[in-house]
């Protein structure tokens, strides 16, 4: 993958619309509250752009945001040499970023303190050359790969920017290419729709001792065939959820729910959802997911830019603390703080 997962980000990815995200202001909640947001992007797209200094208006906006982690987004690939070796780009451009903030020029949080970044694992045991030139290139602070398998057979469906086939973490070749990661103390992060989870139960089992974290709680799908069958969708989701939990090397990212994907449509609406709309809306996932893998093995994330479409990042942050309100100061912190720390292995 190299360019074209780019241009099929910038085609399918809306840009949000802060007119209409600012029609609503909230207080914050809990502004002492330690966070680490463990997923968002940075990215120049045509008509889409969020930088360093769109990501810290957001994180500036009133949460106690302490870190950020970065998450491949097929953004400043080198436009030249090996197409595998290509990726390396993205991670020396966001080392860059994560090198100015270090600087302590522009504000309090940790901007891109863990990366994580992309390599071909289809290559199989010759990709171990491109994650020696990632964790080289992250200068300590690459963390993981991602490699999004999200597919389905509706045409209505986008499938990952990746383009794969259907069953890619099942593909012989794939884990080969898997199966190096733990040399390289590596993590990586799942993403692919609820109908394929049992791809990522499969995956744990067969790796029980490599760390896995799935996006966007697997992100359910509420568009094409799967449009108003939200209690068939989520019946079908849970029972994922419930069974990938008994592998303790897996984790999950809480969020995610605010993309076209997810079928919601807030951003039709004339005015966008306060924190407590949200936090009504998308509870019955939340709660399900903790209760399944515990505060220990759950990290609230923003996905930022792509669910800012649906929510500004203060509303955001608002909801996830609105669902918490009932958990205890140590549940708290390890689902907004101490899971995405421990994970990263970042020592905050």
């Amino acid at each position: 993958m190299d360019n074209e997962g780019e241009a099929t980000l910038e085609a399918r990815i809306p840009s949000p619309d802060p007119f209409w995200l600012n029609q609503i202001s909230e207080e914050i909640l809990e502004p002492d509250l330690p966070i680490i947001d463990p997923h968002h992007h940075l990215w120049d797209m045509k008509g889409k752009r969020y930088l360093l200094e769109d990501l810290l208006e957001d994180v500036n906006s009133g949460h106690n945001i302490v870190a950020t982690i970065f998450l491949e987004c097929a953004s400043m690939y080198r436009k030249d040499g090996p197409r595998h070796m290509r990726p390396i780009g993205e991670t020396e451009f966001v080392n860059g970023i994560s090198a100015m903030s270090a600087s302590g020029k522009y504000g309090k949080t940790a901007i891109c303190a863990g990366i994580v970044g992309f390599a071909d694992l289809t290559m199989g045991a010759s990709v171990e050359e491109v994650l020696i030139a990632q964790v080289s290139a992250g200068n300590g602070r690459f963390k993981g790969i991602r490699y999004g398998a999200g597919y389905d057979t509706s045409i209505a469906i986008n499938n990952s920017h990746t383009d794969p086939p259907s069953g890619l973490y099942n593909d012989t070749i794939f884990r080969e290419g898997f199966a190096k990661l733990r040399q390289f103390d590596l993590s990586f992060e799942a993403w692919l729709y609820h109908t394929q989870i049992l791809d990522v139960v499969s995956l744990a089992e067969a790796f029980p001792d490599q760390k896995i974290v799935l996006n966007h709680l697997g992100g359910p799908i509420g568009i094409g065939p799967y449009e108003g069958k939200q209690k068939e969708v989520f019946d079908k989701w849970k029972r994922s959820i419930n069974a990938l939990s008994k592998h303790s090397n897996v984790y999950v990212k809480l969020g995610g729910l605010g993309m076209v994907l997810n079928g919601y449509q807030l951003d039709k609406r004339e005015t966008p959802p306060s924190s407590i709309e949200l936090s009504e809306l998308w509870r019955p996932y939340f709660d399900a997911t903790i209760e399944a893998f515990s505060p220990k093995r759950c990290m609230f994330e923003s996905n930022f830019p792509v669910d800012k479409v649906t929510s500004s990042y203060a509303v955001y942050w608002n909801c996830f603390k609105r669902i918490t309100q009932n958990a205890s100061k140590e549940e708290k912190q390890f689902l907004f703080h101490d899971t995405a720390n421990q994970f990263y292995k970042l020592d905050l």
